[in-house]
């Protein structure tokens, strides 16, 4: 049972057991809204007050929002180390060595 005016437990587990691939765009935008209303209702609502599954849905949603944003930070600084290895054998060929000075 959820804490009212929340998303249930099962409800973010079947939302997240579901492929996209699977999803209509309706359902997407609809997991989307409910969503990021649940994270903001979980972010004011004092921990005392939830319900024990409660806490659970949202310690488990805050570990995966947690885990994306990794994932995103990773990829952005291999796209950094792409860039930069890319600049450094254009610069290579074009003759151009001074490497001290940025871009």
């Amino acid at each position: 049972m959820s804490d009212m005016g929340r998303k249930g437990l099962g409800d973010q587990i079947g939302e997240k057991v579901k492929p996209n691939s699977q999803k209509s765009t309706l359902e997407q935008a609809q997991e989307g809204a409910t969503g990021l209303y649940d994270r903001a209702a979980g972010a004011v609502q004092p921990e005392g007050n939830k319900s024990t599954t409660q806490k659970l849905g949202d310690a488990t949603r805050s570990g995966s929002d947690d885990a994306e944003s990794q994932g995103k930070g990773f990829v952005a600084q291999a796209q950094d180390t792409i860039s930069n290895a890319a600049q450094t054998v254009s610069d290579t060929l074009s003759g151009n060595t001074n490497t001290n000075v940025k871009k």
